[in-house]
C-alpha cells in the first residue's frame, strides 16, 4: 500500500534522502522530466513544452523529528526537537537515530525520583534523552554522532473502520496524493514538487517555485483533525469523514479568491464531500509559494488528521480517496476553463 510505504520512511527535515529516492523511483517512468534543486526539493515535469498555464502541485517530503545535540558520559544521547513537537508525547518513545536506524527510546527521571512540582508539569525538553543502550559515551560515539536525526519508530497500517494509523502523515499523505496524480493526464504543463524542510520554515518550496514560475499552484497537506471528546466546537479545524479540507487562509496566506471559488464549485459539481479548515494557525508551503516571483494564486487541499506532529496519526482513507478525485477534477477544470481569475 503506498501510504504505507511513504509513512514508514523517515526524513526529518534536512535528511529526507530516503522519501526522495522512493518517490525518484516511483516518477522515473511517470513524469517526462525530473529535476533537483539544490536544497534537495524533487520535481517531477509532465508535458513541459504543452501548451496552457504552468501548474505546481506542491507536497512536502519531510517529517517532525529529533536531532542529536550531544552525548552524555553515561550513553545518553541529548537532543533538538526539529520542527514543532509537543514535548508532552515524547516520553517512552521508541526512536530510530540515523542512517543505520540505531534504536532508542526517548527517556526521562523515573516518577518516583521526580520531586511534587515536577510531578505536576510536563517535562522539560533539556531533562529527556534517548537511550540507546550504550554503556558509555564512548560506545554510543561508534553508533551515532552530533548531527544525525531521530525519527519516530512506528510501524503504519489499516486499522478500524476504514482508517489508517502511521508516522509523518504530515505530510506523506500530500505526496501519496502526487504520487496518484502522476498516472493521470493533463493538457497543459504540470509540475509535481515534493519540497524538503517545510517542517522547519517552509525553504523547499521557496526554492521550487522560484525555479518553476507556476502560473497557479496546488498545495496538498495533512492538516489537523480536532474531532476528540471534549474539545470545544469552534475549536475543531476539521473532522475526520468529512472529506478534503480547502483552505481560505492561514499563518503564511490568504488563499486566492478566485481559486478558492474555483475549488468550491468543482466539489460541488461532482459530488464532493469537503469541509472548509476552520481554523487560521499553522503555515504551509503555499506561503513561501504565493509570494514567488510577482505572485502566484495558490491554494491548499488537505487531508484530516488526528494527531499530527506526533509519534502516530490517524487519518481516514475515504477522505484521502475524496481529496484524490477533488484534485484530479480541479485540474480537469484548468484544463477546461483555464486558471481562475474572477
Amino acid at each position: 500500500m503506498l501510504l504505507e510505504e511513504l509513512s514508514n520512511l523517515n526524513g526529518v527535515s534536512g535528511r529526507e534522502d530516503e522519501v526522495r529516492s522512493f518517490i525518484y523511483q516511483r516518477v522515473l517512468e511517470l513524469a517526462d522530466e525530473v529535476r533537483f534543486d539544490a536544497l534537495g526539493s524533487l520535481i517531477a515535469v509532465k508535458r513541459p513544452n504543452a501548451p496552457g498555464p504552468v501548474v505546481m502541485l506542491s507536497a512536502h517530503m519531510d517529517e517532525v523529528g529529533l536531532m542529536v545535540t550531544g552525548i552524555d558520559k553515561s550513553g545518553m544521547l541529548r537532543f533538538s526537537p526539529v520542527g514543532s513537537i509537543d514535548q508532552r508525547v515524547l516520553v517512552s518513545k521508541p526512536v530510530v537515530v540515523g542512517k543505520d536506524r540505531i534504536r532508542g527510546v526517548i527517556g526521562s527521571k523515573p516518577i518516583h525520583l521526580q520531586k511534587r512540582d515536577e510531578q505536576k508539569k510536563p517535562i522539560d525538553i533539556e531533562s529527556l534523552f534517548i537511550d540507546i543502550g550504550a554503556g558509555s559515551k564512548e560506545d554510543a560515539e561508534k553508533a551515532v554522532k552530533p548531527g544525525d536525526v531521530a525519527a519516530f519508530d512506528t510501524k503504519a497500517g489499516l486499522f478500524g473502520q476504514g482508517c489508517f494509523k502511521g508516522k509523518a502523515l504530515d505530510d506523506r499523505v500530500g505526496c501519496a496524493v502526487l504520487l496518484r496524480l502522476l498516472e493521470m493526464d493533463f493538457d497543459f504543463p504540470l509540475y509535481f514538487a515534493f519540497t524538503v524542510q517545510e517542517e522547519i520554515g517552509a525553504r523547499g518550496a521557496r526554492t521550487a517555485a522560484y525555479h518553476i514560475k507556476p502560473s497557479v499552484a496546488l498545495v496538498f497537506e495533512g492538516t489537523s483533525a480536532g474531532d476528540v471528546p471534549d474539545a470545544k466546537e469552534h475549536k475543531i479545524s476539521t473532522r475526520l469523514r468529512k472529506g478534503p479540507a480547502i483552505t481560505f487562509m492561514d499563518r503564511s496566506v490568504v488563499v486566492n479568491r478566485a481559486l478558492f471559488k474555483r475549488l468550491r464549485e468543482v466539489a460541488e459539481s461532482e459530488g464532493i464531500q469537503y469541509q472548509l479548515r476552520q481554523m487560521t494557525t499553522g503555515g504551509t508551503d503555499a506561503g513561501p509559494i504565493s509570494l514567488s516571483h510577482t505572485g502566484v494564486p495558490t491554494g491548499v487541499i488537505s487531508v484530516p488528521c488526528r494527531y499530527i506532529h506526533s509519534p502516530v496519526s490517524v487519518l481516514d482513507l475515504q477522505d484521502f480517496e475524496e481529496t484524490v478525485r477533488l484534485a484530479a477534477a480541479v485540474l480537469q477544470s484548468i484544463a477546461e476553463k483555464g486558471v481562475p481569475t474572477e
